[in-house]
């Protein structure tokens, strides 16, 4: 199994952005698959993770109502892509973005947590103030 992460870029505040976990070697919809940020010095953080066979999107609470998680319905089960669609940017949501497949993700109130086993080598999102 393996996940690849793009999308990254530089973006001002308030802008948006699109990020994709492409999936290869198992089915997305099968596992509990999520993203993950961190920024320079700081731990890295939970920000929302989808679990579509129990229908279930969770987000940490300073990106809901911006951040979007959805995994494309088309194509084989087993080369499906994750996206995270960013609105809204703030200079706060800046750091190396990374696509995680694990399971227990548990919102706790800014953050999730989760058990990740299975990391992407990151995106970079940069927002401009």
């Amino acid at each position: 199994r393996c996940s690849s992460e793009s999308g990254g870029d530089l973006v001002q505040t308030g802008g948006s952005l699109r990020l994709s976990c492409q999936a290869s070697g198992f089915d997305v919809d099968m596992y509990d698959i999520g993203w993950f940020r961190q920024a320079p010095g700081k731990a890295r953080e939970g920000v929302t993770c989808i679990r579509a066979r129990y229908g279930v999107k969770l987000y940490a609470e300073n990106v809901k109502d911006r951040f979007t998680i959805f995994s494309d319905s088309s194509g084989p089960s087993y080369n499906k892509t994750v996206f995270l669609q960013m609105n809204d940017l703030k200079p706060d949501d800046a750091g190396v973005y990374y696509c995680a497949v694990g399971a227990a993700w548990v919102p706790r109130g800014k953050i999730l947590t989760a058990s990740i086993d299975l990391w992407g080598k990151g995106t970079q999102v940069t927002v401009a103030s």
